[in-house]
């Protein structure tokens, strides 16, 4: 593999641009804004989304799809509810066998799919993978040591892919269990809004790392239900971005909670956000398909009805503390 292709502009597209730079790939990078095409391309900076990071190795920015048509891997980054349209206007320059790797978390409104179910009704002849695990863009950027969970069905291939994109301070840990990766990055999303929540309510570190930990046990149900597998969540794509996710304000999700917590509206907590906080969307949808399932996440449950502004914070918090005592596993 000699050819990396990235969709999405955004501070984590430009981040796996530069992991697979830093890789010795020749990298061509597809944004939507014109202005990040210029900024990438002129300054080596991406001033939109990841301002103050420097471009160390070369990374070619571009606004036409079909630039990516010669890559050996494509790496998908855009927004979990706008993934459709891209990979279904990437879809005339991919051909039979491309490996793409997902590298967006989230549960598709409406369909209530997967990224990778997204993918397979979009692009049917293309190779999934998942890329997912505890990962700031900022932090990746900057070359700082990072470790994420690559999976795919083929083995061969996965290890392919990740001898592909590692270098020295990013390290893809392999899985062939798509749906426990996709299913851990799409719930730890929601969960980071009400560790925001209770960190902004000041409920202190005991009620945080309940929270934590019962999330998690909601997060390896609904992945169990899908068909996934719970070693699989209890990786870095799950347990692992769980705990990075919520225990940062620098997590756009927990951030987004944070400001729910101290009493802001959501649309004041999104207000003059250039990134996209993936929870907000993806709550939603995460309830809908429990309820699908029969998958108990009161948790989840509690964030999205919030979102929805159909219940107060702090009537949110006292459901879930006057819920019915029952065994931990």
């Amino acid at each position: 593999m000699k050819r990396a292709g990235i969709i999405g502009g955004g501070a984590w597209g430009t981040a796996l641009a530069l992991v697979c730079a830093r890789a010795g790939l020749e990298t061509t990078l597809w944004a939507r804004e014109r202005e990040v095409v210029d900024s990438l391309n002129q300054h080596q900076e991406n001033r939109a989304f990841l301002p103050g990071v420097i471009l160390d190795a070369p990374v070619q920015a571009t606004s036409d799809l079909a630039d990516l048509a010669i890559a050996d891997l494509v790496l998908n980054v855009t927004p979990a509810q706008h993934m459709r349209a891209g990979l279904a206007a990437f879809a005339p320059h991919a051909r039979a066998g491309l490996p793409i790797l997902i590298c967006s978390k989230g549960v598709e409104q409406g369909s209530l799919k997967l990224m990778t179910d997204v993918l397979a009704e979009t692009l049917p002849a293309c190779v999934p993978a998942v890329l997912s695990g505890p990962s700031f863009a900022a932090d990746v950027a900057r070359g700082l040591p990072t470790a994420v969970t690559l999976a795919c069905p083929d083995e061969d291939l996965a290890r392919a892919l990740a001898e592909a994109i590692a270098t020295p301070s990013f390290r893809p840990y392999l899985a062939t269990d798509l749906i426990g990766a996709e299913v851990g990055g799409s719930v730890k999303n929601v969960l980071a809004i009400a560790c925001g929540i209770v960190e902004g309510r000041g409920l202190g570190r005991s009620a945080h790392a309940a929270l934590i930990t019962r999330g998690f046990s909601e997060m390896v149900r609904l992945a169990e239900a899908l068909g996934g597998r719970a070693e699989t969540v209890a990786g870095l794509c799950g347990l692992g971005d769980l705990v990075l996710t919520c225990s940062s304000p620098q997590s756009r999700n927990m951030s987004v909670g944070l400001a729910l917590g101290q009493g802001q509206t959501l649309a004041q907590a999104l207000a003059g956000k250039t990134s996209v906080a993936e929870g907000v969307a993806s709550a939603p949808a995460v309830t809908e398909l429990a309820a699908r399932l029969g998958v108990d996440v009161p948790i989840c449950n509690a964030v999205a009805a919030i979102l929805a502004g159909e219940v107060e914070v702090t009537a949110a918090i006292t459901g879930l503390l006057s819920r019915p005592l029952r065994s931990e596993h």
